[in-house]
């Protein structure tokens, strides 16, 4: 296990590489989601990493907020940062390296397992004098990187760090807030949606990564507002966003996209049954009564879902696919209805 501050020359052709990749962080701009995407995606092209992570510092724990390649399946995991190499690398400020995990004591095993990562090596991200997160490279190879790799990554790390700095800065800004999100529930509007969605699917990527959308209809608002009033349809707007928001991982993204319709995109969406699961999971959490100024009311939705790349590769596709599953749904649950209805006349 090694500790590393490299000044090792660096050929031109990374050295152009890492000018385009700073080129198409500025041009990302305050997207902080696409500064980190496009960050773990390029990185392992231009080292020996078979996979990289973006991780922020959050209190007592590192959260993997990026992660390509090997790492894809870690994204949103927590380790103790007095627990793991890259809480070290960020209290101590420096490269650190582990160049065989699993004789590392320094290195909470637990994830490096799971992925079956064997080295890496970590660079601080640091502005201002303050290191808020860490980009760590990764490979099922032991001693996988070489002092090339350590360049490369103590060249970028300043870079990164202000880039996710300014943007994470402008994320919580007034002014973006009221340019990305809903008024009403506080969720990401139509335009963040088809933003993200867009760059996760973009076709210049380097690698496809499965991901799963959800479109949701809110069933009965015009019901609800013709009878109770719009405060209480917008009050069922509110419940609907916070039932839908209790499902994903931080990592995902929950929209109203307008009305009484809603979108997630789900990341890590390792198969067809893996995203049933969750449409279930909704399901339950979606229909159930909700209590307004003393009266029960009923809110239920149908959920549709797309799993991209099988059930389309770009957006429009992708999104036709999740409207079909869902009036599917809502086909189904009238037939159900109807029958329910028939059913009760027949015994009364």
């Amino acid at each position: 296990m090694t500790d590393v501050q490299s000044s090792v020359s660096t050929d031109p052709y990374i050295l152009m590489e890492i000018i385009r990749l700073q080129t198409e962080i500025a041009k990302l701009g305050l997207d902080l989601s696409g500064v980190v995407n496009a960050v773990v995606e390029r990185i392992p092209t231009l080292t020996n990493a078979e996979g990289a992570i973006v991780e922020y510092s959050e209190g007592e724990e590192m959260v993997y907020r990026g992660a390509s390649g090997i790492a894809l399946p870690l994204l949103g995991t927590r380790v103790k940062r007095e627990a793991s190499l890259s809480g070290l690398c960020v209290r101590e400020g420096r490269i650190l390296r582990s160049d065989d995990t699993l004789t590392d004591p320094r290195v909470d095993h637990g994830p490096c397992e799971q992925a079956g990562i064997r080295s890496m090596v970590i660079a601080p991200l640091k502005h201002e004098g303050s290191a808020v997160g860490a980009v760590k490279l990764v490979s099922t190879a032991t001693y996988a990187f070489t002092a090339r790799d350590v360049r490369v990554l103590e060249l970028m790390s300043d870079l990164i760090a202000a880039a996710m700095y300014y943007a994470a800065r402008n994320e919580s800004n007034a002014l973006y807030q009221q340019a990305t999100h809903d008024s009403l529930t506080g969720l990401a509007n139509r335009n963040l949606f088809f933003d993200r969605l867009r760059s996760r699917v973009s076709t210049g990527r380097r690698q496809i990564e499965p991901l799963g959308i959800l479109v949701i209809d809110m069933d009965g608002l015009k019901r609800v507002n013709d009878s109770y009033g719009h405060r209480a349809g917008d009050a069922a707007l509110r419940e609907m966003a916070l039932r839908i928001s209790r499902i994903p991982r931080r990592s995902d993204l929950v929209a109203r996209l307008g009305g009484d319709e809603f979108g997630v995109i789900l990341g890590d969406i390792s198969d067809r049954n893996d995203l049933l699961t969750i449409v279930e999971r909704l399901s339950l959490e979606t229909d159930q009564p909700f209590l307004f100024e003393g009266r029960t009311l009923d809110l239920t939705a149908s959920i549709g879902h797309a799993r991209f790349p099988e059930d389309g590769k770009d957006v429009d596709d992708l999104l036709e696919a999740a409207d079909r599953s869902m009036y599917e749904m809502k086909r189904t649950r009238s037939v159900r209805s109807s029958e329910r209805e028939l059913t009760q006349k027949h015994v009364f």
